[in-house]
């Protein structure tokens, strides 16, 4: 059986906080797309459409941008776990 190892990928992300720099830089990275950013639950949640379709992120996760734009959470675990920072643009 042969071993792979996943290529190494550089992507942009902002960690969702409560915060309107934190909310500034999703905005950014969106790019124009449109994401929601709501008080209708006991927390604030950000809705942005995804290439699988809508997705609810939670406070404290990663909003990601793919290689192709796309943006998509990531729970906290599994971004610390995956991604080490290269740089602060």
């Amino acid at each position: 059986m042969a071993k792979y190892r996943k290529k190494p990928v550089e992507i942009e992300a902002v960690k969702f906080e409560d915060t309107a720099h934190s909310i500034t830089d999703i905005s950014n990275l969106a790019g124009g797309r449109t994401i929601v950013y709501s008080y209708q639950s006991e927390y604030p949640t950000l809705t942005i459409q995804t290439l699988e379709g809508e997705v609810i992120a939670q406070v404290g996760e990663y909003i990601i941008r793919g290689i192709e734009g796309e943006l998509y959470p990531c729970n906290p675990d599994i971004f610390e776990k995956t991604y080490e920072k290269v740089s602060d643009n």
